[in-house]
């Protein structure tokens, strides 16, 4: 993995700024972006995947894709941007490897859509030669949660009045389109 051209850190305090984040994200996404988000259950990927849906002017009810691996969300004519590109969301977390991306044929969407990849380190950095990559990290039990060491069991805490607490989002730029940090990037952090 190449190394990512900058990196910058965003604190959220709860689950409406990380959405009002993705939402104001959305507005310097362009058809062909690839977005690669990593965080532990619960983090707020879906969160702020659909911050990015409605920002990017898609249809209502972005929901996770877990069971069904890649929903498209079509851009609306009478949105806040028609004629944008769609949302593709893409839940590799059952998948184990490139090839097993390959095999959902998202090469055909790309060129004219958003595709945002949760658990989709190191399985598609092969789809672009730029991404941003999102990770995201709650607190549990007031510390800061971590990705477990091999063998050892995830964390985790579904407590549903959890979705307020703090997290901490990091964005990577890699590739020649996140050569520069987006605007609202440097105004968040």
């Amino acid at each position: 993995m190449k190394e990512a051209l900058w990196e910058r850190t965003v604190k959220v305090a709860t689950a409406e700024q990380t959405h009002a984040l993705g939402s104001a994200l959305a507005g310097v996404l362009e058809p062909g972006d690839l977005l690669v988000l990593t965080g532990e259950l619960g983090a707020g990927k879906t969160t702020f995947t659909q911050g990015l849906g409605e920002g990017l002017g898609v249809r209502a009810g972005v929901i996770s894709p877990t069971f069904v691996l890649v929903r498209i969300h079509p851009n609306l004519p009478d949105g806040p941007r028609p004629g944008g590109p769609d949302l593709v969301h893409v839940d590799a977390y059952r998948l184990a490897s490139a090839a097993e991306i390959d095999d959902i044929d998202l090469e055909n969407t790309m060129d004219n859509s958003v595709t945002v990849v949760e658990w989709g380190r190191e399985r598609v950095e092969h789809l672009s030669d730029s991404r941003l990559d999102i990770e995201m990290h709650r607190t549990v039990g007031g510390a800061a949660a971590t990705r477990p060491e091999a063998g050892q069991d995830a964390v985790l805490d579904f407590d549903p009045e959890d979705d307020d607490e703090p997290r901490t989002i990091v964005f990577r730029g890699f590739g020649p389109r996140w050569s520069a940090v987006p605007e609202i990037l440097e105004e968040s952090a």
